[in-house]
């Protein structure tokens, strides 16, 4: 697979605290990567380290290709964009404003393209508004467009919804397909917003103490977290020899309990349970989500 980011035994270390401890880390090209983990779980300080705004105290990362000792990734991180903690905008000044001081401070020959940023966005039609008076879901899209004023094929976004209301987390989840499958960005994203996440990411990579706790496809994941029944019956020997007839998946769980992995008719299973002198006492529809996984996930993880 090409990744576009890779991280190595990444570490990161203030006196005796770890804030990134061997962080091993894989982001593919064209992907949307969710980087999964409660505050001050070394999400930020990944993200500041791949920006080059701090250095690792051990470990490596390579950004398309190229390691961060070589002199070369001052050139890969041109094709790289982001948001880091907060927006970084000029609040006097207005949404045009911003994106051409970015641009004189990238050396761009010229302001084309500053149009269709804006509307890209969705700020267009701010005129002569000033960055201060943006409610917060609009700062955080001209921080954004700021981001990709470079033109970059990988945009990093740190906690891009935090705070934000329904409506502006809606705009930002449309903003981020939108570059990802029509400008075939890649994005990492960092959050605790899993139920949003989960509407976005192609990839997860889950974090605690600074450590890669677990890397899954979205995919892989939907596997593991499937809707299915769960079944309370008196005894699921019975029921195991009903599903076995009916051709249907199950996972038993206790000698009372088990999941089904299949839409039934439950009137037909009573029926055939009640043949076998099985009871069904209860049918409940579960579906775990993402952020049952990831409790489960870090609950069950070891931390030397």
């Amino acid at each position: 697979m090409d990744y576009i980011l890779e991280t190595r035994s990444l570490s990161k270390h203030y006196g005796h605290f770890k804030a990134l401890d061997g962080m091993d880390m894989h982001v593919p090209k064209g992907a949307i990567y969710g980087l999964v983990g409660k505050n001050g779980a070394g999400k930020t300080t990944l993200i500041r380290l791949i920006c080059g705004l701090q250095e690792p105290s051990a470990g490596s990362f390579t950004l398309y290709g190229t390691e961060n000792r070589d002199k070369a990734i001052v050139k890969a991180r041109r094709r790289m964009g982001a948001v880091v903690e907060t927006p970084s905008i000029y609040l006097d000044m207005t949404a045009e404003d911003n994106l051409k001081m970015q641009y004189r401070v990238l050396g761009l020959p010229s302001f084309e393209g500053i149009g269709e940023l804006l509307q890209l966005v969705g700020l267009e039609n701010t005129g002569r508004k000033k960055a201060r008076h943006f409610s917060l879901g609009m700062k955080q899209r001209l921080g954004i467009a700021v981001a990709l004023a470079g033109d970059p094929d990988f945009l990093v976004l740190d906690e891009p919804v935090n705070g934000l209301d329904p409506q502006g987390i809606i705009e930002i989840r449309e903003l981020i397909l939108k570059l990802n499958r029509e400008r075939q960005i890649s994005v990492l994203i960092s959050s605790h917003i899993l139920d949003e996440l989960s509407r976005l990411a192609t990839h997860y990579g889950f974090v605690d103490s600074g450590r890669m706790v677990k890397e899954i496809s979205a995919e892989e994941l939907d596997a593991v977290c499937r809707k299915c029944v769960r079944l309370v019956v008196s005894d699921v020997k019975p029921l195991a020899r009903v599903l076995d007839s009916m051709g249907i998946e199950y996972n038993i769980l206790s000698p009372t309990q088990a999941d089904v992995f299949a839409n039934v008719n439950l009137s037909g299973l009573v029926n055939a349970l009640t043949k076998e002198s099985c009871e069904l006492i209860a049918a409940q529809e579960r579906d775990e989500s993402l952020e049952s996984y990831y409790v489960n996930l870090v609950g069950g993880a070891r931390h030397d």
